[in-house]
């Protein structure tokens, strides 16, 4: 790998996450979201994460294998599914700390860091129950005479970010095409270190300009992941893969199921899991 090449294997990718690291993971809920890069987590040492996420899936199995200490989230979701079921689980059980922001206070935390500020001052939040539940957020008063107060969300800083996209160069731009960039360009530049998993690796990007969303100064390294968002959507290439989702919430209900879940799917390499997923959807459509 050169310096205009920073291509690199799941495996180079795994050797630089560490115990105890702040990791923010870019999508959306069950969307767009760097699942090749938390299975790849999974199958590494690292734990006593920090994960900030505008969470779904990606949380849920790094929960439910114990790798998160404490957790920053507006919300984490399956979308069809309101409340993703190993969050819930590790809520109930209280294996997890978890910091509640709402969006509006999340985006401008991601803001703050990505400008290198310690804080944005705001004005969503005062009022409702967030400041009283979330002790880290503060307030200033505005030095100029309106004196008005005002809350101060604090940078979201991070050691790594992860961001899936449609198509990436190996420099390490990277291009959405879907309906949504969601906060990921803000995820890359808030971080000490970004690593971009993508459907395509391109010559040359077509389309829109402001699709062009990751800029490669702020990525440390391009991951090919052909289907790396599964079982999120990852539009227009794919959409939510629906029938495993289903599958994935019943097995998340019941230890034993989700043993066989784990076996199935996340005990083996990528190629595995792709392979266990062609499998699974060729017997759900013989079974229809």
């Amino acid at each position: 790998m050169t310096d205009l090449d920073k291509r690199l294997s799941l495996t180079a990718f795994t050797d630089r996450i560490e115990s105890g690291m702040t990791v923010g993971i870019g999508g959306w809920g069950a969307r767009r979201k760097p699942m090749a890069l938390v299975r790849a987590l999974l199958r590494s040492g690292a734990d006593e994460l920090t994960v900030v996420s505008c969470g779904g899936p990606d949380v849920g199995l790094l929960a439910a294998a114990g790798r998160i200490r404490r957790l920053v989230a507006p919300f984490v979701t399956l979308d069809s599914v309101p409340l993703e079921p190993h969050f819930r689980a590790a809520r109930e059980a209280g294996t997890l700390a978890f910091e509640e922001w709402d969006e509006s206070l999340f985006l401008s935390g991601l803001t703050a860091a990505a400008h290198r500020l310690p804080f944005l001052p705001v004005r969503g939040g005062l009022g409702s129950d967030i400041p009283r539940r979330n002790p880290r957020l503060r307030t200033v008063t505005s030095p100029y005479p309106d004196g008005e107060e005002l809350l101060a969300a604090p940078a979201l800083t991070m050691d790594v970010a992860l961001v899936h996209m449609n198509r990436a160069d190996i420099r390490g731009n990277g291009q959405y095409l879907g309906p949504d960039p969601y906060f990921d360009d803000l995820f890359t530049e808030a971080a000490e270190h970004t690593y971009l998993s993508c459907e395509r690796i391109v010559d040359r990007f077509t389309g829109p300009p402001q699709s062009l969303l990751v800029q490669r100064q702020n990525v440390t390294g391009v991951l090919h992941t052909p289907r790396g968002a599964h079982f999120t959507s990852c539009a227009p290439d794919y959409g939510r893969d629906e029938a495993f989702q289903r599958a994935y919430v019943r097995a998340a209900a019941d230890p034993s199921a989700w043993r066989e879940f784990t076996a199935r799917f996340l005990s083996g390499g990528e190629d595995a899991y792709q392979q266990a997923v062609d499998e699974h959807q060729t017997r759900t459509e013989a079974a229809r």
